[in-house]
């Protein structure tokens, strides 16, 4: 959902022991650092596959900026500027 500052992105998550869900903040400086021609869904999709790849759904936020990931993962941005 776009926001006048950036995009809103409801994530559901499901698996055999249930679903999660989480909303994600995508901020426009967000888009310019780590978009690399994906649209801001697409670049949260990639984001949850990522911290899929590292930890549990249970694990993940429930509400968070995607800039946060970096905090706890500090390859996100290496990752993250490779993939388009």
């Amino acid at each position: 959902m776009a926001e006048g500052d950036g995009y809103r992105c409801a994530v559901d998550l499901s698996d055999a022991s249930g679903t999660s869900h989480h909303l994600v903040r995508v901020l426009p400086k967000d888009l310019d650092r780590w978009q690399r021609g994906r649209s801001a869904e697409e670049l949260v999709r990639d984001s949850f596959h990522f911290l899929l790849e590292r930890e549990s759904k249970a694990s993940i936020l429930r509400e968070f900026d995607l800039s946060v990931i970096q905090r706890y993962f500090p390859e996100f941005d290496a990752v993250m500027t490779k993939r388009s």
